[in-house]
């Protein structure tokens, strides 16, 4: 999906990760009551949801210093979300079909804020 601004993209960027996080509520609300399934969802639930917090604070950054910092969080939690949703996968939980869209949603979201950690690092 082409952009016409960096602006659009990063305000783009941002109501995905929104999103992204609401689906993982969903997600987690629909998890059987099993003390697993509950441990690893909030788990997920946690990181995903931070993912969504920390992007708007990046965002919304005092300083460059400041931004790079939130961006790495997001990148961990981004990638902490993605390894919860492969165990939840890998341990039966959920089926991995069910699963494919918000693990491919995640791995995408990890490549961004990666490249977009690194672009902030080399422009230091």
């Amino acid at each position: 999906m082409p952009y016409s601004s960096k602006a659009e993209f990063v305000e783009a960027f941002r109501q995905r990760t929104k999103t992204a996080a609401v689906r993982i509520i969903k997600l987690y609300q629909s998890l059987p009551a099993t003390a697993e399934s509950q441990i690893l969802g909030k788990q997920l639930l946690r990181s995903a949801t931070s993912v969504a917090a920390n992007y708007r604070a990046v965002c919304r950054a005092r300083s460059s210093q400041e931004q790079y910092a939130k961006l790495c969080i997001c990148v961990e939690e981004a990638d902490e979300s993605l390894f919860w949703l492969e165990l939840l996968d890998e341990a039966g939980i959920i089926p991995q079909n069910r699963l494919a869209d918000l693990r491919q949603e995640y791995l995408e979201i990890v490549m961004i804020l990666e490249k977009a950690r690194s672009t902030h690092r080399s422009n230091k």
